[in-house]
């Protein structure tokens, strides 16, 4: 189905015809309520979160929808397949999705031209990753590839250590580690920035599963090396929320309605401790003009959803924008 839909919105994206017709219905009958975010100019706050179009292809049809941005990837150095299927689980009751994709990438090249490939001006997040064979102590190494590759052809770049399906991946959280990362990206954004006289906002995407002692030093190397925006949170590990379900113990990350409370509440305490100086974009949950107000009310700025779009459909955007 995934599949199914995304070739959809490929074709569409290449349609001029198909374009206007999803414009018409969706994306021009959102009232107007703009926003800023890393400097760029928002004509609402709700975007589209990473993961759905991870290779790029389909993103003008995605824009046509209503979403003010959309976020591509992620995207690795080198092309792999992802983890061995299946990968993706439907929990309905709960509103639910748990998947275990697993970085699945054409690579930095492919993927590149498939954003060139772009019809419509729309804002353009582009987040990379780490390949699964790369050592966890050679990641920056994949992530400073990742960040001069998409460099030019980015609104905005999400630096994604937060994904639970690659191997050790999450360990890039820890402080020594994160320190090391942050430092090297934002020396070479700058280095970038003077090379191709333009700046590029970074953000960084972090997990609900973490405690407030990691909350405290995330924000002070945010704020150290002058990264450019938090994306709050990815999916969880948690199995809390479905308990009992037959896919309760599959492998992945559970996003949708059951991480909704926990994402907000990350939300809340990372906006207690930047008070302001980091804009935050909430995700994880949002369902609703009130599940995204929850988290507006926490402290995001602008705010992003995945899993609701799939089991409501593309008008979820024109009615949460609307209602809010």
């Amino acid at each position: 189905m995934h599949d199914l839909a995304i070739n959809g919105l490929r074709r569409a994206s290449r349609s001029g015809l198909a374009l206007k017709t999803l414009s018409a219905v969706y994306a021009n009958r959102i009232k107007p309520k703009p926003v800023e975010l890393m400097g760029l100019k928002l004509a609402h706050p709700l975007g589209l979160a990473a993961g759905l179009d991870k290779q790029g292809v389909a993103g003008d049809a995605l824009s046509a929808l209503g979403f003010s941005f959309v976020e591509y990837g992620t995207v690795t150095p080198r092309a792999q397949p992802g983890n061995t299927r299946p990968r993706l689980f439907r929990l309905p009751e709960h509103r639910a999705i748990i998947n275990r994709m697993g970085f699945n990438s054409i690579g930095l090249e492919t993927f590149v031209a498939n954003i060139q490939q772009s019809r419509n001006d729309h804002i353009k997040g582009l987040n990379i990753g780490k390949n699964a064979n790369t050592p966890i102590e050679n990641a920056i190494d994949d992530y400073i590839v990742g960040l001069r590759t998409v460099y030019p052809f980015a609104d905005y770049i999400c630096i994604n250590i937060s994904s639970p399906n690659t191997k050790n991946l999450r360990n890039l959280q820890d402080d020594e580690q994160l320190d090391a990362l942050l430092s090297a990206l934002s020396q070479t954004r700058d280095a970038l920035s003077d090379q191709h006289d333009t700046y590029k906002p970074m953000a960084l995407k972090v997990a609900p599963d973490i405690n407030e002692s990691q909350i405290d030093v995330i924000c002070k190397l945010l704020q150290k090396h002058k990264i450019d925006g938090l994306i709050a949170t990815n999916t969880t590990l948690s199995r809390t929320a479905v308990e009992g379900h037959p896919f309760a113990n599959e492998a992945g990350g559970l996003s949708g309605r059951p991480v909704a409370e926990q994402a907000t509440w990350c939300i809340a305490q990372f906006s207690k401790r930047l008070q302001g100086a980091i804009p935050i974009i909430g995700v994880g949950g949002i369902e609703d003009a009130a599940s995204a107000r929850a988290k507006l009310d926490a402290g995001a700025v602008a705010l992003q959803l995945y899993t609701s779009l799939i089991y409501q459909g593309p008008g979820i955007v024109r009615r949460i924008v609307n209602e809010l």
